[in-house]
């Protein structure tokens, strides 16, 4: 998460104070990382005590937007899924505005991030994840993915001047094969409905039971602000190409498949909700549409970048690595 927007303790205070019930705001720092909002840890003294939230200024979404987004999040915390809750002020309102930009406070979850999984961890997420998506079968919201087809097929031509001749090739070549997928009879057939489309690593908090990892409990999900109602299995799918893919500095390696912790991934995921048929078969197209999506929006990034403290742009050589595994290996079930 980067910081687009400075906030000060001085701007928040008294509006914390007299139009929420969480307490007075005690400390406000912004957080590392992400590249699409300002996101900040907000601490608050209610009763004497210590309170924990996360306090998001949204750069790119708009107010006409966000409400699915937050809805969401309400509804899958209120089903037991363990993701930020947006925090109500006194009017009952989850959006608000704060230095002319929308934004929302919702709770920090415990724990922390495993950037080097363990089959237990991918299991963990597998697992929930499945639960995630049939608790949001209810969400009545409708809201598409914004970064599948149709802004790939908008964002690529952009970021074609800054490619090489075989990388040029690979994403021209990869587009229309997904436009090709999308278009299909078996797609249309995927289930489908609210989805993540960003759980990577970064994205997911671990509580630990102590010193040893495979003790680690499910913390939660955050940053749903790429959320959509998309197919499940892209949602699979993005998840096998980050918790399941070796991410290395050997560029010979990097981006290939993790048989073993992908059987994990998997096995927990189908013990709560079975891949029908079709997705067993169409897995592979998933995996290339996941890689496609994630090196396009990090090309995007690096090359377009817009003015932010704390930004630093993901490498998109990775993703092309990814991409080409999968065309190279396909992966079956």
């Amino acid at each position: 998460m980067a910081v687009f927007t400075p906030i000060e303790l001085e701007d928040i205070s008294q509006w914390i104070d007299q139009d929420f019930d969480i307490g007075q705001a005690s400390e406000i720092r912004g957080i590392h990382g992400g590249i699409e909002n300002s996101n900040f840890f907000l601490d608050t003294t209610k009763d004497g005590k210590k309170q924990e939230y996360v306090l998001t200024i949204f750069e790119r979404l708009t107010a006409q937007q966000l409400p699915f987004y937050l809805e969401l999040m309400r509804h899958l915390a209120n089903k037991g899924v363990p993701v930020p809750k947006p925090i109500e002020n006194k009017q009952g309102d989850i959006l608000f505005t704060l230095k002319g930009k929308p934004a929302a406070i919702v709770t920090k979850l415990p724990g922390l991030s495993r950037l080097q999984p363990e089959s237990n961890h991918c299991a963990l997420v597998g697992e929930m994840l499945a639960k995630m998506h049939l608790a949001g079968k209810d969400f009545s919201k409708y809201q598409e993915n914004l970064r599948s087809l149709d802004w790939w097929q908008k964002t690529i031509p952009s970021v074609l001047p800054h490619l090489n001749t075989s990388q040029k090739e690979l994403i021209t070549h990869e587009l229309k094969t997904q436009e090709e997928f999308f278009s299909s009879g078996t797609y249309d057939g995927l289930p489908q409905g609210a989805s993540h489309c960003d759980l990577f690593r970064d994205n997911v908090l671990f509580d630990p039971k102590g010193a040893d990892v495979s003790q680690d409990q499910l913390g939660g999900f955050f940053d749903f602000y790429f959320a959509g109602v998309d197919t499940w299995l892209f949602d699979v799918a993005v998840c096998l190409n980050d918790w399941c893919t070796l991410h290395s500095e050997d560029t010979h390696t990097d981006g290939t498949h993790d048989a073993e912790k992908a059987q994990a991934f998997i096995t927990a995921y189908q013990a709560v909700r079975p891949f029908t048929p079709a997705e067993r078969q169409l897995l592979n197209p998933m995996l290339r549409a996941g890689a496609l999506r994630f090196w396009t929006s990090r090309l995007w990034d690096f090359y377009l970048p817009r003015e932010a403290s704390m930004l630093k742009p993901h490498d998109p050589k990775h993703f092309e690595r990814v991409l080409r595994q999968r065309v190279a290996h396909p992966v079956t079930l």
